[in-house]
């Protein structure tokens, strides 16, 4: 099978942060494994030379690689590598895609992959769009190319059972029948970010907690920073707080300043450190490894969180609010509903020795199907 997967790198000066290139790094060679010809169209190759490159160019914004899929380049690159599937990771192009197709005179099948959901569903079934694509209005023309996507597409993979109720609930909406398109596939674990929870001390009266993910207003950091604030006051907890980012561009600090200001914020809290691992993966898991457990985001529309995945498969557990994946994911004695449910969880973790490590190793174990390889197969079964 000739895969041509289409991979929209959002920063490509900081890889580490961009959880769908990770995720194209581990799953491309994985497919490779399973006897498919992968060529992975992005501006960056991923590191497995057995995997072929076709370079593009990034998108200079967010909604340029949701509005301006660049037909030509795509024609030319279908009929130079004549896919027997197209891989779409950014789903509103998939029209663009299907027209491509057309042109090129290549029969493909579309598989979309939706690793970002631009809108959530409430508890009461009330549709948001996402206030990271929204600005100026612009949340339900996103929807709608999103939905226009959905019906673009042969295949539709998601990472959760949340993610494919939320994507059937909008795609009804929106009058898009989705069938039986619809495949829940997660994101593959990183390799090199495994350990053995045999391998792991717990705390002795004091915890060190981690938030790994990125610093933007609509992952919840303001509500975050709340409770950081009441752990280090309230638990015998310190935290380390992960920047991500590094130094912005100036353009995109004018679309959405909100990572730097939550940062300063941070960084002046008592009780918090703020660490980078500079884009070396052995830093990043020395960074995991020197923390006891971590905290989910507090992003309403969380479909998924390769970040979370990243502690748990090191064997932290994760501690998060009751809402979405999350619910669906993490394990019920580490959710919580309020700041003082929260408290309460990380001094359980912090002095607790049998439940942290019955916790550990529930992490750990929450992650043993989402190997490469387990991954790979599910895929190639969803996109055929």
């Amino acid at each position: 099978m000739r895969v041509l997967y289409l991979l929209n790198v959002s920063n490509s000066s900081q890889l580490s942060a961009d959880s769908g290139f990770t995720f194209a790094d581990m799953l491309a060679p994985a497919l490779t494994d399973a006897g498919a010809e992968v060529t992975v169209a992005s501006p960056v190759p991923v590191g497995d030379t057995r995997v072929h490159f076709a370079p593009t160019t990034s998108p200079s914004t967010k909604y340029r690689a949701r509005f301006d899929p660049g037909m030509d380049a795509l024609v030319t690159l279908i009929r130079d590598r004549r896919p027997e599937v197209v891989v779409a990771n950014q789903i509103e192009a998939a029209p663009a895609i299907r027209a491509a197709l057309l042109e090129a005179g290549v029969d493909a099948l579309i598989a979309g992959y939706c690793h970002y959901l631009p809108f959530s569903f409430t508890d009461t079934g009330v549709l948001e769009l996402d206030p990271a694509m929204n600005d100026r209005g612009l949340g339900r023309s996103v929807l709608l190319a999103f939905a226009a996507g959905l019906a673009a597409c042969d295949s539709i993979l998601v990472h959760s059972s949340t993610a494919a109720s939320w994507t059937t609930a909008a795609a009804a909406r929106t009058g898009v029948d989705l069938g039986d398109k619809l495949h829940i596939v997660p994101a593959p674990r990183d390799v090199r970010l495994v350990r053995d929870p045999a391998d792991i001390t717990p705390p002795e009266g004091r915890a060190t907690g981690i938030y790994n993910h990125r610093l933007y207003r609509h992952y919840g950091t303001a509500r975050f920073t709340q409770l950081a604030r009441r752990l280090v006051a309230d638990a015998p907890v310190r935290l380390t707080v992960m920047d991500l980012f590094g130094t912005r561009s100036p353009e995109r600090i004018r679309l959405d300043p909100s990572p730097e200001r939550h940062l300063e914020e941070l960084a002046t809290t008592d009780g918090v450190t703020i660490a980078s691992d500079r884009g070396d993966r052995i830093r990043y898991r020395n960074l995991l490894a020197g923390a006891h457990f971590g905290i989910a985001p507090f992003r309403p529309g969380c479909p998924w969180s390769m970040s979370v995945i990243d502690c748990q498969a090191m064997g932290l557990p994760v501690i998060g609010p009751r809402t979405g994946w999350l619910a669906e994911h993490i394990d019920d004695e580490l959710l919580f509903d309020t700041d003082e449910q929260a408290v309460q969880i990380t001094e359980r973790l912090a002095t607790d020795a049998e439940f942290y490590l019955v916790h550990a190793k529930r992490a750990y174990a929450s992650t043993a199907d989402l190997t490469p390889a387990v991954v790979a197969a599910r895929y190639l079964e969803a996109i055929k």
